[in-house]
């Protein structure tokens, strides 16, 4: 088993440590304030509080606002510790069965209610890019993101190096309007954003599998058909298996989203929902198509590799049949018996050779023309 995540989270903590926090984060005074806190603002009207510069709120202080002036407030987080996540989750009063959801990555997602919050357990697919697909190509890379959706907060936590949500809220707040509608808004331009990266992932493993099928069918054309492409396709199914575990279960809460009121999504953003979940299944489709076409072709390559492993053997049998009249004429005549035919005679050797070569003639010739040759 690798030490890599033991050792990254030893590491990470000690690096924080030694890591100044930024303007006004007093984490001596407020155990709200971590330094796995990526930004943390609050939005009234849609637009946001610029009463203190960016990252320089606490989310303890950011919530005493929202309760004191409305709006609601959006903490950003990357991988925070036990520790780091304790403050906030008291802050917010979060159940503790979600935060230990939040903190430990590899859930799978999904959408639950705890009183007065959603959380809801995304799966980010991120395209790794390369020149040549081969047996150990990695295709896809995952990540992690959950959201806690509350009254007037949104905290939103992230794993893995991809899938920045920096972007994602830079956008919303050019679009007031929108962000006006409160957490319900950013939860569903989170799952669109999500959804999306999804739809390019799948345009991308597309020309994948394109490029293996095209590979697996032209090879008889160039004398291939040995199944060097298995592996290829092998890894590409595994790949294609893993983007499906995180599509596929994200199916039942978005269905949700879209269709079963709840009081903490704002009926107006609940119809948008529905364009995400109908964008999903049509992802999942895909996914599930791409699932059974590689399957396909990993059996047609197998049986390129056999037809052409039953070619080799007719080919072998064929030149044995061939070797086989020099080498039973040349058996007799290496017996030395001192009686045998033309033994004595001139042109005796010229006649076993043109004999040898008559036969062996023959028999290419037949066995060309039934195409073992």
């Amino acid at each position: 088993m690798s030490m890599l995540p033991y050792l990254r989270a030893a590491v990470r903590p000690a690096l924080r440590r030694s890591t100044p926090a930024q303007p006004g984060y007093d984490t001596t005074r407020d155990p709200s304030a971590v330094s796995a806190v990526v930004d943390c603002a609050v939005y009234r009207d849609g637009r946001r509080d610029q009463r203190a510069g960016v990252g320089c709120l606490t989310p303890r202080e950011a919530m005493r606002r929202v309760r004191e002036d409305g709006g609601f407030a959006w903490i950003g987080l990357h991988e925070p510790t036990e520790d780091e996540f304790a403050g906030i989750a008291a802050t917010f009063g979060l159940h503790p069965l979600a935060v230990e959801d939040a903190v430990h990555a590899h859930q799978r997602p999904k959408l639950e209610r705890y009183d007065d919050t959603l959380f809801t357990v995304f799966k980010t697919i991120h395209y790794v890019e390369h020149t040549e697909l081969t047996s150990t190509s990695e295709v896809v890379e995952t990540g992690e993101v959950m959201c806690f959706t509350g009254p007037d907060f949104v905290i939103t936590v992230r794993h893995g190096g991809q899938g920045s949500l920096r972007g994602l809220r830079h956008r919303l707040q050019d679009d007031p309007e929108l962000l006006a509608r409160g957490p319900s808004a950013v939860l569903h331009s989170l799952a669109d954003h999500v959804v999306d990266g999804y739809i390019a992932v799948a345009a991308a493993v597309q020309d994948d599998i394109d490029e293996v099928e095209s590979a697996v069918f032209a090879a008889p054309a160039k004398g291939g058909g040995r199944g060097g492409d298995a592996g290829r396709i092998y890894q590409l199914k595994r790949e294609v298996l893993e983007f499906k575990r995180a599509v596929a279960p994200l199916l039942r809460p978005m269905e949700l989203l879209s269709e079963r009121p709840m009081r903490l999504v704002d009926p107006d953003i609940q119809k948008y929902f529905r364009d995400v979940a109908d964008h999903l299944a049509r992802v999942h489709e895909q996914v599930v198509g791409f699932d059974e076409l590689l399957n396909s072709i990993l059996q047609a390559s197998l049986a390129q590799a056999s037809v052409a492993q039953n070619e080799d053997m007719r080919k072998i049998t064929s030149w044995a049949a061939i070797i086989a009249v020099p080498t039973m004429i040349c058996g007799v005549y290496g017996m030395n018996f001192e009686h045998m035919p033309e033994l004595h005679w001139r042109y005796g050797y010229p006649l076993v050779m043109a004999t040898i070569a008559g036969a062996c003639l023959t028999i290419h010739r037949a066995l060309r023309r039934n195409g073992w040759l």
